[in-house]
């Protein structure tokens, strides 16, 4: 599908954003831990999150709307109702992830702990993804797993059950990767303990200490006890910051534009992009803080700003990992040089976010150069418009239409239908806010 977007004299609106899709993997994915039911009311209709229901479900968790769904909904409410980690019945068929590296690595963590046995894949690109860093560690604990490149790349087979607790200090900073090993160590014998590079998004730890989990955190070291059964727990899902990056940038990188986003969840570990886009020089005010279901909420509104270009880097990486590619556009518009580095994590997300960034953003006449580990852009506050592909990757595609009101020409953008594996109303929005 192609998609083509005009320049605009103004943006402007106020946006419910989707449900956030890190919170509403880990609702159901959690839930399915314990016996009995849950109600998860404004679960994402996104392509990854009903991936997890369905995978879910060949494990024997019965997940059901609660409400009519039509084909325009970002959310539906849900009630789950499993029969527990130690009930959870051996799938007949393969496991099939699609897209959602979430539900693949977070899965492996349930799977291994599981007395089963499982395959569990994906499509061409999540085949091509590495999940050694969580096989190996698993591997450590006393799973038995096998995949494609010496158990790094699925398809991967799982027996699980019968783990121990292990002390690891852990290669990257990655909520993945730390959930799938506190998903596990749930279930080991004897006490894990986790030490991290640099703090990352810590939804895992909160929902199942509301859970019961008996999990304490000191600094970048995490502690996990097997203890008393999960009781499972009613949310409600804020809305995806990552998703709302997106409206971020536009206003503030366009001439004439006030946005304003409701209930956005402000996890500290999600908010490095309003930290980057606040030391570019950026207009963000919040309003209306609160707490629901463990998680920090709020109201933001940005509006247009003359921002300058910054170096990003280390620490703050890991929490702004998902938003490189719409931070670069930012760039773009900012005056002086914008460096990112210590990204090389981008190289294995639904494309090379570094190489497809750098590629596509030159195709529109963007100043961008590829490094080894992130990106340089000089900013000339200067698009052209003209043909783009979003490489089957949602977030460039969703970067790509936001450079569309900010170019001179037109933006016509190739495989635009990738925005729905994380924000199927993104286009019915972007109109939205185009013609208020």
């Amino acid at each position: 599908m192609n998609q083509s977007i005009s320049p605009t004299t103004k943006l402007s609106g106020s946006l419910v954003l989707p449900p956030d899709k890190s919170i509403s993997h880990r609702s159901v994915i959690l839930n399915s831990l314990a016996k009995g039911s849950a109600y998860i009311n404004n679960y994402s209709t996104a392509a990854d999150c009903q991936s997890t229901i369905a995978c879910l479900r060949e494990l024997g968790v019965d997940i059901s709307p609660t409400n009519p769904l039509s084909n325009t909904s970002t959310a539906v409410d849900l009630q789950i109702t499993s029969p527990g980690q130690s009930n959870l019945i051996e799938p007949v068929t393969t496991l099939d992830a699609q897209n959602s590296g979430t539900t693949m690595r977070l899965l492996m963590g349930l799977l291994a702990s599981a007395p089963l046995f499982s395959v569990i894949t994906g499509d061409s690109s999540l085949r091509s993804r590495p999940m050694s860093r969580i096989s190996t560690p698993l591997s450590l604990m006393g799973a038995n797993i096998l995949g494609r490149n010496d158990n790094s790349l699925a398809p991967l087979a799982i027996k699980g059950g019968s783990l121990s607790g292990i002390e690891y200090d852990m290669p990257v900073a990655s909520a993945q990767v730390k959930s799938s090993l506190i998903i596990a160590a749930m279930f080991a014998k004897g006490e894990t303990t986790l030490q991290q590079p640099a703090l990352s998004r810590d939804h895992t730890e909160r929902m199942l200490k509301a859970m019961g989990a008996n999990i304490s955190e000191d600094g970048l070291y995490i502690s996990i006890k097997p203890g008393p059964d999960l009781r499972p727990v009613d949310m409600t899902i804020p809305g995806d910051i990552s998703s709302g990056a997106f409206w971020m940038v536009a206003a503030a990188a366009h001439p004439n534009a006030k946005i304003k986003l409701e209930n956005v969840v402000m996890n500290p570990g999600r908010t490095g992009i309003m930290d980057v886009l606040k030391s570019m020089g950026a207009k963000i005010s919040v309003e209306n803080d609160r707490i629901d279901g463990g998680e920090p909420i709020c109201d933001i509104t940005v509006e247009s700003s003359d921002m300058t270009g910054v170096d990003i880097g280390g620490e703050m990486i890991p929490r702004t990992i998902d938003e490189i590619p719409i931070i670069a556009l930012a760039a773009c518009f900012a005056k002086g040089k914008t460096t990112i580095r210590d990204a090389s994590e981008l190289r294995v997300k639904e494309s090379d976010r570094i190489k497809t960034t750098v590629s596509e953003l030159s195709k529109l006449g963007a100043d961008i150069q590829e490094l080894s580990d992130g990106i340089l852009v000089n900013g000339t506050g200067y698009l052209s418009g003209g043909d783009c592909s979003s490489n089957g990757d949602h977030r460039l595609a969703m970067t790509l239409a936001i450079a569309g009101t900010l170019a001179n020409e037109t933006v016509n953008i190739s495989e635009s239908e990738a925005v729905a594996v994380s924000y199927p109303n993104f286009w019915n929005d972007l109109s939205m806010i185009m013609n208020s």
